[in-house]
């Protein structure tokens, strides 16, 4: 594909003399198609897979869940028999066992030791167990925050999204009540040339534009702020020209589309973490029980001592044994005291899982009010808007009759900028309720 410039070149080569003012407006037609074919449109499905792929928050959960899974692991392995070997080797420069006459003529300079001991715990309290299953309790946990994580990083996207479409719909207003203005500024000129108006309406009409010019302005620079933060957040490559394809869609009432709001928290994520958290300080407790039992194992042993030089006959010591560890005063004492700490830990845990159902379904509730006064803000300011359209026609057609003054005009068409900017506020806080209602509901849609 030849580059700009390459194309105007190309261009310019076949251009004749005579058809330089058709040249100059294909030059001209042809830069606007390449500056337009450069600008970036994204739509929000392809930033949400975008801002999944780049999130460090998930991918830290991620790590999470493979931690946890290591860890199970680590506690699966308590099932199986510990085997230990070690060895000793000594050297030494005067005899490590000198000669005894009539034992042993010659002294011992050197010897070895190697020994292998496996050992099985066959009762330990359940601490075994307990641990097992905390493992796995936190694996299921670091999962369902992994999900936490991805819903988060869909539901930020989307309202980072949205907000650019807010800032381009806002600039579409001001770009349309500019024409408009510009219009009327183009009026009272000829007006004032023809000596039909004081020179102090022409002025009053630059004033009104010049600061929507301003706004324009302001609007802007706070577009391309957004523009960056949207891009850092997922990942995209930072680019001005950037332009969210997607429009604001046709709002229905959310009874029609969401039905009622299910206060049944049992398959909310947070609900169900406070569940494990109740879950896991009950095994917790049970372990502090299981420390103040006996811990019952048993194992074997053999053993081989020698000599490298072979000065003395080396021998195999094989030994079995079992072994019985009761902590007498920990009954009394410190592991007590901790059993009874856990035991308060363990009731604190059911306190925050009643506390949070409370909240929960509160948090619901509220997003779904929230949701449904979001619509009715649409409602309200698309009918707000089509009566200032009305009457901006009306005092347009009173103006031209010499019915109203400018001064009428300017505020009718100051109300309709206001009723589109308000419209198009609030449908971007529609479909962040939205976002954030299916978000507490766990109904964030996951792309493929």
């Amino acid at each position: 594909m030849k580059s700009k410039s390459n194309l105007y070149v190309d261009i310019m080569n076949i251009i004749k003399p005579k058809n330089l003012k058709i040249s100059l407006f294909l030059i001209v037609f042809l830069s606007v198609r390449l500056g337009f074919s450069q600008q970036e449109t994204i739509s929000l499905e392809e930033s949400i897979k975008a801002a999944l792929n780049y999130s460090n928050d998930l991918k830290t959960g991620n790590l999470r869940v493979e931690e946890a899974e290591a860890a199970k692991k680590e506690a699966f392995a308590n099932y199986f028999p510990s085997i230990e070997l070690s060895g000793v080797g000594m050297y030494g420069f005067d005899d490590l066992i000198p000669p005894m006459p009539g034992i042993m003529e010659i002294g011992i300079d050197n010897l070895y030791f190697a020994s292998a001991t496996a050992s099985e715990v066959l009762y330990a309290g359940g601490r075994i167990n307990n641990h097992n299953n905390l493992a796995d309790l936190q694996v299921g946990a670091n999962k369902i925050r992994a999900g936490q994580a991805r819903d988060s990083v869909i539901l930020q996207t989307e309202k980072k999204y949205w907000g650019l479409v807010h800032l381009q719909e806002q600039q579409h207003v001001l770009h349309s009540n500019e024409t408009y203005l510009n219009q009327l500024l183009k009026q009272q000129q000829d007006l004032l040339d023809a000596g039909l108006i004081a020179k102090n309406d022409l002025l009053r009409v630059k004033v009104t534009l010049s600061q929507l010019k301003l706004q324009k302005s302001k609007l802007n620079n706070s577009h391309k702020i957004a523009i960056l933060d949207f891009a850092l957040y997922t990942g995209i490559a930072y680019d001005t020209t950037m332009v969210a394809m997607d429009k604001f869609p046709d709002v229905v009432p959310p009874q029609i589309k969401y039905g009622s709001p299910d206060l049944s928290i049992i398959s909310n994520t947070n609900y169900q973490l406070l569940e494990k958290a109740v879950t896991a300080s009950k095994l917790q407790t049970d372990v502090e029980r299981a420390n103040l039992l006996p811990t019952i194992s048993v194992g074997l042993s053999g053993s081989q001592l020698g000599a490298f030089d072979g000065s003395f006959e080396s021998s195999f010591i094989p030994v079995a044994f079992g072994m019985v560890s009761i902590p007498i005063s920990d009954w009394w004492g410190a592991g007590r005291q901790k059993l009874k700490q856990q035991k308060i830990r363990e009731e604190i845990a059911v306190n925050n899982l009643k506390n949070g159902e409370d909240e929960l379904q509160v948090m619901i509730m509220k997003s779904w009010y929230d949701l449904t006064d979001a619509y009715k803000q649409v409602v309200y300011a698309g009918e707000n808007m089509h009566l200032a359209e009305e009457n901006l026609h009306v005092s347009r057609d009173n103006y031209d009759s010499g019915l109203v003054n400018l001064s009428d005009l300017l505020d009718a068409q100051r109300i309709l900028q206001e009723a589109e900017t308000e419209l198009v506020a609030a449908y971007a806080n529609y479909e962040e309720q939205k976002s954030t209602y299916l978000y507490h509901t766990n109904q964030i849609e996951i792309p493929e």
